[in-house]
């Protein structure tokens, strides 16, 4: 995923927090989907969802103040998926 022109991506910081040896570790601890993928709301992707906790808990900002634009998901949706 790329930022958006213009939007501040904290240094670039926000893509190495899931490097690939990362994300081949814990992509099988991903929770498993509830319902087929033709309904409801399209799903976010799982790596943005994953950078987003990363973020929130290596800076310490609340999850509101994740900003969706940077990195492609709300923090209520990576709290969500943190839940999970």
């Amino acid at each position: 995923m790329r930022p958006l022109p213009g939007v501040n991506t904290f240094g670039g910081m926000w893509r190495e927090l899931v490097p690939d040896a990362r994300w081949k570790r814990m992509a099988p601890l991903r929770p498993r989907r509830r319902h087929a993928p033709t309904r409801g709301r399209a799903r976010c992707d799982d790596r943005a969802a994953l950078r987003g906790i990363m973020f929130v808990l290596k800076t310490g900002i609340a999850w509101e103040d994740l900003r969706a634009e940077v990195f492609g998901v709300s923090g209520i949706t990576c709290w969500r998926r943190l839940d999970a």
